[in-house]
């Protein structure tokens, strides 16, 4: 296209400064005529130019989401229609509050520094709200104040081939006591061939859409019931590695599969010890690894494209398998599946107006050893638990966004302890309404209404507030 252009320009130029006709009294009229067709051609050649670079702009919007995993920034959309003359040598630009601190620049290497805090206050009609309605690890644990997250987050290039990334966490207990987590180190390919990417260290496991993020990137001040239930408190993350594959298509589509020790609380559903050295009311045992087949494994696929100019729309499958270890033999898996759809007119600001909807469903099998021990005595069955939530967020003002999630979470009876709260029947809704006063801060109002076979209905408000001192990279869409 751009080679049709150059020369369809190149022959208007050429014809305009051919000899007119002898004729002198058509002279005058045949330059004008011929200079018009010139100013046309390279107007019609600007105008070509413009559309090529539109719809190159518009692509690399549509594939905004495979350079996070690339861990580089987006490119800049051109707009300029004229290449320049002369590129004027690069100056250097004063640091903005916008940009992530620097710590330290070393040729290619460097370090960047961010701290982010999270504060809830709020009440409920449930004396202890972690107790069996807030289960998540960085949810408001009890009533008036709760400092559930403050974390620390580096990231930096290592060298040309690989980035690293570390988040530090901080929290403060119902008994105001201090704890500290390595939440996330990992390191990251950058240069890999054939659209491959490499991660290895301790990382959140690649299992739909919010388990990967952190609490600041949440729509609601708690985390959905279904990923308390089947990853546990403080979400699916271990100790391993994980390869991607950016598919080759014409739209963004992703392979990924990890694989991770899969030990701990952090790996709620597997080889988990359990509190107290129990996990649904029995008693565990200490599985080491025998071979590969140990092994957590997290495959995921993952795709969008636009629907429109102004909808976009991702979908994912993913799924988790390892052993557990209630039983010498005994594994768990987990099914899941999730859906995001945005809608933002062409004239946005800011971002701003937006509609988004959000879905995930997950499914966990759980073969759950026998413990004649326990009181009354546990058979070996399979525990079968499911559910899905449901979110949708309107941006309808600049820095205002207002929202609704519903949830559901059940399970098969099983022979499991009555007290176990990460089973049984629970619902709850949840409106939210979130203030950016700018882009370091933001407070967000929510109402829980929560109804559970096991304590009846309780209701609960929580105001969230947010700060931020430097700038976290940017996240995947």
């Amino acid at each position: 296209m751009k080679l049709k252009i150059f020369v369809g320009l190149s022959s208007a130029l050429w014809w305009s400064l051919l000899p007119a006709p002898a004729q002198e009294t058509g002279e005058v009229e045949l330059i004008r005529k011929q200079l018009q067709q010139a100013n046309d051609a390279f107007q019609k050649a600007i105008d070509e130019h413009r559309k090529i670079i539109d719809a190159l702009n518009k692509r690399l919007e549509t594939i905004q989401p495979a350079q996070g995993r690339a861990g580089v920034p987006p490119p800049t959309p051109v707009t300029s229609a004229v290449p320049p003359v002369a590129a004027p040598s690069p100056q250097p630009q004063a640091w903005s509050p916008s940009q992530p601190i620097s710590l330290g620049k070393a040729g290619s290497a460097y370090m960047n520094i961010s701290f982010d805090t999270l504060l809830d206050a709020g009440w409920s009609t449930a004396r202890d709200p972690a107790a069996q309605l807030n289960l998540g690890d960085h949810d408001p644990n009890q009533r008036g104040f709760t400092l559930p997250n403050a974390e620390i987050a580096l990231d930096g290039a290592v060298d040309p081939y690989f980035k690293g990334f570390a988040n530090i966490v901080l929290k403060l207990d119902s008994q105001n006591e201090s704890s500290i987590e390595l939440e996330e180190a990992f390191l990251q390919s950058s240069s890999l061939p054939a659209n491959l990417q490499l991660k290895a260290g301790q990382f959140f496991a690649a299992f739909g859409r919010q388990n990967p993020q952190h609490p600041h990137q949440w729509a609601f001040v708690d985390s959905p019931l279904i990923l308390a239930r089947a990853f546990g408190p403080e979400g699916l993350r271990n100790v391993g590695g994980q390869l991607s594959w950016l598919m080759p298509l014409p739209f963004f589509s992703e392979l990924s599969l990890g694989v991770f020790n899969g030990e701990g609380a952090t790996a709620h559903s597997f080889r988990n010890p359990g509190e107290a050295g129990r996990v649904h009311g029995r008693e565990t045992l200490d599985r080491t690894p025998r071979g590969p087949g140990d092994l957590l494994f997290t495959p995921r696929w993952s795709t969008s494209f636009d629907l429109t100019d102004q909808q976009t729309l991702l979908a994912g499958a993913s799924a988790a398998f390892g052993p557990n270890d209630t039983a010498s033999h005994a594994t768990t898996q987990i099914y899941g599946a999730d859906v995001y759809w945005k809608w933002k007119p062409a004239r946005a600001h800011g971002g701003f107006p937006f509609v988004s909807w959000q879905t995930e469903g997950l499914y966990r099998r759980f073969e759950a050893g026998a413990d004649a021990a326990a009181a009354p005595a546990l058979p070996r069955e399979t525990l079968r638990d499911y559910g899905f939530y449901s979110q949708v967020l309107w941006g309808f003002k600049t820095r205002w966004v207002a929202g609704l999630r519903g949830e559901y979470v059940d399970g098969n009876n099983g022979a499991f302890d009555a007290e176990d709260v990460f089973r049984g029947q629970r619902t709850r809704l949840s409106p939210d309404l979130t203030w950016y006063p700018s882009e370091f801060s933001k407070l967000r109002l929510q109402y829980n209404y929560d109804q559970g076979k096991s304590f009846g209905t309780d209701h609960s408000v929580w105001l969230q507030v947010e700060f931020l001192l430097g700038a976290h990279g940017a996240h995947k869409f």
